[in-house]
């Protein structure tokens, strides 16, 4: 390492010098500023501190994630826009815009490209699940109350417990397996209490729940090559085209001609285009806040933040549209979210041990 040099002057006055014990004086030389700073060019929080800057991802995260379930269940279950594969059609095709210019323009993580086609097919198997997870969670909104919604997605965990032990052999502890107990319980709880209990989308939101923690077993077993795994971003890249793709046919099918629907529907009342893309655009940013709270905490923290949205989401709904609870149904909710903090301990606990 090279020693920053001091340059000195000498004084040409010794008269000058009267004050002075050396004849050397040091001149400060600024350091060289860096070219971001002479173009004028910020990165995004470099003026920040970290963990204010982390707060903010926080908040994003939690605003995002609870908005875009209160605008879902606002279209399609009080303003009459009833067409849940065509939303998460939109909310596809606006993942895979905003994805290409984050990761080509912003390059916000390297771009990756699909190596083979055996690649390729492992991901189009992926978003397959992704699209019915996504759309069934759609379709529930229309049926069930956020609140109810939410008490049934904190079910994950179970749920990936099951697959993980069917498809790779996986076995847990005995104290994760006990752990989830009170998450099944919980759930049997709010569901018998539930004012506005759903069947049909009581069965949907399970299906989603499922395909959801399906994917997550099914992509740590598809994507085990170091060459074939991608980053969440450029996953998101790739899976959202083809998810627009699959929705297409099902969505005319089961809901006609939508979108001339929602042109004619916009002539008398052009709210409805601003409410599906603002939609559509805070849909992208679960993705985005997700993928920035993972890299600015842990993926631990993600999944104890995901408790804590759950809650404050079916708060919040019942907050706005007024849905009826019951305190059996809060009680329940309460053990449910419990049981997964058991969950997340025991296994973080379990990690330790085995290394």
């Amino acid at each position: 390492m090279v020693e920053a040099q001091k340059w000195t002057r000498r004084m040409s006055n010794p008269r000058l010098d009267t004050a002075a014990t050396a004849d050397d004086h040091v001149l400060d030389i600024p350091t060289t500023p860096t070219a971001e700073v002479r173009n004028g060019i910020y990165t995004f929080g470099s003026h920040l501190t970290p963990d204010l800057l982390t707060a903010l991802i926080i908040a994003s995260w939690f605003m995002s994630n609870t908005g875009v379930l209160l605008l879902n269940k606002y279209l399609l279950s009080f303003y009459g826009y009833r067409y849940p594969i065509f939303l998460t059609m939109l909310h596809m095709l606006s993942c895979a815009s905003y994805s290409y210019i984050a990761i080509n323009f912003l390059e916000i993580v390297p771009k990756q490209h699909i190596l083979s086609k055996k690649q390729f097919f492992k991901i189009f198997a992926l978003c397959a699940i992704f699209c019915f997870s996504v759309v069934c969670g759609n379709t529930s909104l229309r049926y069930i109350p956020v609140s109810f919604n939410q008490a049934i997605g904190a079910t994950t965990p179970f749920f990936t417990a099951i697959f993980a032990f069917i498809i790779t052999c996986k076995k847990e502890s005995v104290k994760v397996y006990f752990a989830l107990l009170p998450v099944v319980f919980g759930i049997v709880l709010a569901t018998n209490s539930e004012p506005l209990f759903n069947l049909f989308g009581f069965l949907v939101c399970i299906g989603s729940t499922a395909g959801r923690a399906l994917k997550s077993v099914v992509q740590g077993i598809l994507l085990t090559n170091e060459a074939e795994k991608l980053h969440s971003m450029n996953l998101l890249l790739y899976i959202a085209p083809m998810a627009a793709l699959i929705l297409l046919p099902f969505s005319l099918y089961n809901e006609g001609n939508v979108a001339r629907i929602t042109l004619e529907k916009a002539k008398t009342d052009s709210f409805i285009i601003l409410l599906l893309i603002g939609n559509a655009t805070v849909a992208y940013l679960v993705n985005l806040t997700n993928f920035l709270v993972t890299k600015h905490t842990s993926a631990l923290t993600l999944q104890v933040l995901g408790n804590a949205k759950a809650a404050l989401a079916a708060f919040v709904s019942v907050m706005v549209f007024r849905n009826p609870v019951t305190m059996t149904g809060v009680t329940g909710f309460a053990v449910t979210i419990m049981g997964i903090v058991l969950y997340s301990e025991a296994k973080k606990r379990c990690k330790i041990t085995t290394y």
